[in-house]
């Protein structure tokens, strides 16, 4: 059993939220795949498509549709908003999240999201599973700079007043863990997502969780 007073090491836990928290990779690799379709580019693979999620929207679906002339991807953006919008409330968070949640704040953790979703994608997302209230801060890449560049953590250890060496990046994808070492903090990487395990290396992630129970106990032991 975890031991409750033990002194916190990490006083803000930033999380990822797609293939972090919400199960969402497959779908957006779809969508990507079928938006780049709709506006006559060459069908991005599976693994190319999954490689620019985290990446905020514009420059994500540039990367995956390098064929497409820029004058398209206001297109482009539609289609896949289109699509993600037919199959979102088909989407639900990885089991076990709540309660990681719920006793990462039971043990005194500050709990944010940052995110390459949009805010209004972010929000509905919270909306449709009810977390809302589990989180003390939240920063989109329509509202800062994308991943990973750092000041979406910057700015949320700024408004929660916890500095770099107090703060834990938590995401799938190596644009979460090139953000923490860019913004000076700590990183741990989850397998079950977007990017490879192998290619979180050179960030030196803490640890490398497989599943959300795997994490939750790292965290209630080390964090």
């Amino acid at each position: 059993m975890t031991d409750s007073s033990r002194p916190l090491r990490f006083d803000l836990i930033a999380f990822d939220w797609d293939g972090t928290l919400y199960d969402s990779t497959r779908l957006i690799v779809r969508c990507i795949q079928a938006a780049v379709i709709d506006v006559g580019g060459a069908k991005p693979s599976e693994n190319d498509a999954a490689w620019v999620i985290g990446l905020g929207l514009a420059e994500a679906l540039a990367r995956a549709a390098p064929d497409v002339p820029k004058e398209k991807y206001p297109e482009l953006g539609a289609r896949y908003r289109y699509h993600y919008l037919q199959h979102q409330d088909d989407l639900v968070l990885f089991d076990g999240v709540l309660q990681m949640l719920d006793a990462l704040r039971a043990r005194g953790h500050k709990l944010a999201v940052a995110t390459g979703k949009s805010r209004r994608g972010l929000n509905e997302a919270l909306k449709s599973v009810a977390l809302r209230d589990r989180f003390d801060a939240s920063r989109t890449a329509d509202e800062t700079f994308g991943k990973p560049h750092p000041r979406m953590l910057l700015e949320l250890m700024e408004e929660l007043d916890v500095p770099p060496e107090r703060t834990l990046m938590i995401g799938d994808t190596t644009h979460d863990l090139q953000l923490a070492q860019n913004a000076g903090c700590a990183n741990v990487g989850v397998s079950y997502g977007a990017h490879e395990p192998a290619s979180f290396d050179e960030f030196k992630p803490l640890h490398i969780a497989h599943s959300v129970a795997d994490l939750e106990a790292w965290l209630l032991g080390n964090a």
